[in-house]
């Protein structure tokens, strides 16, 4: 069914997978997926998390480079403006700040960031660079705050960006569910598990 966007002109084209690829996770860390902080009580993140560790798996054995990011703050000016006060208790090197266990490799990459793009006062731009790849594939939490960020960022960059929306997680699923209809008819393919891994094989096989 055509609704308002679809007839005037959104969603008109897939942005498709390049040449080579990088796994974007967004603040998968412990604050925001276990049980014991304020943050992390949600199951919609946590479903996101099950089923983003075999996601990684494969593309780690595709050689496909895996980054994450993760907020931690040094005390208020530190914090900012962030309405979420919760998050001032999260301090770099704490375990608050790591990253979930189910998702992560001894050969990833992690960068701390402050902001909710995973690109804004960061050196992931640079490392992406570095890797020279042109398509970064997202998943992580919240889906309607630091994932909606990065991919607008990634987007702006220049890179094709691809979201994974099973591997995706909020507080509020409807909010999850609206976010990715406004990304994947603006900036990014929404895609599900499968689709990314043909992705990352179909370049891999290249």
């Amino acid at each position: 069914m055509t609704d308002e966007f679809t007839a005037a002109g959104y969603s008109s084209h897939d942005i498709g997978f390049g040449r080579r690829a990088a796994m974007l996770v967004v603040d998968f860390q412990r604050a925001l997926t276990e049980g014991e902080y304020a943050l992390g009580r949600s199951p919609h993140v946590r479903e996101a998390v099950d089923r983003s560790g075999p996601l990684l798996d494969r593309a780690r054995a595709l050689g496909v480079p895996v980054l994450h990011t993760a907020v931690a703050f040094d005390g208020p000016a530190d914090l900012g403006r962030w309405k979420m006060p919760e998050l001032g208790k999260i301090t770099p090197g704490s375990p608050a700040a790591e990253i979930d266990p189910k998702v992560w490799h001894s050969s990833d990459e992690l960068v701390i960031k402050k902001a909710p793009s995973a690109f804004f006062g960061t050196p992931v731009a640079s490392m992406l660079r570095f890797w020279d790849v042109d398509t970064v594939v997202v998943l992580g939490c919240m889906t309607s705050g630091c994932v909606r960020a990065t991919i607008v960022d990634a987007f702006s960059h220049g890179l094709r960006t691809i979201v994974v929306g099973e591997c995706c997680g909020d507080q509020q699923e409807q909010a999850h569910r609206a976010n990715l209809a406004d990304v994947g008819r603006r900036y990014a393919d929404v895609v599900d598990v499968d689709a990314a891994v043909r992705g990352l094989e179909g370049i891999a096989g290249a």
